[in-house]
Parts: structure tokens; C-alpha cells; sequence
């Protein structure tokens, strides 16, 4: 069964963002992007396509099956 992996975490630091900080720009708990990011979590498609909003890149770049 295919994993899903993310870049979601040196995106958020290469903006010097923390957790919180992207979580408020998303309206969601800093928990929810940590389960995103150690992988404990895939979030929903609408979700998804925010974070790739936020960073300006598709969700193909911030999110990959392994």
C-alpha cells in the first residue's frame, strides 16, 4: 500500500513559520499540522489544496505517494 509523504514542514520553515502560525493561516489547531507532518494524518482534499495555496505550489509538491 502506497504512503503518502509531504514537504510540508521545510516549506512551513523555510517561511520561518511555526506550527501555530500556518495553523491560523488555516484556520485549523497546530495539532492538525503536526499529525500532518510526522505523517499521522492526511488531510482532506479541501484542506490540501489550501496548504498548496498557501505555499504557492501544487498539492503534487507538497504531497506524494510512496
Amino acid at each position: 500500500m502506497a504512503e503518502t509523504v509531504n514537504a510540508l514542514r521545510s516549506l512551513r520553515e523555510a517561511r520561518g513559520w511555526s506550527q501555530g502560525r500556518l495553523a491560523e493561516e488555516l484556520g485549523v489547531s497546530r495539532q492538525t499540522i503536526n499529525a500532518i507532518e510526522t505523517g499521522r494524518f492526511d488531510p482532506s482534499l479541501p484542506l490540501a489544496l489550501r496548504l498548496a495555496l498557501v505555499f504557492g505550489r501544487s498539492v503534487e509538491e507538497v504531497f506524494t505517494l510512496r
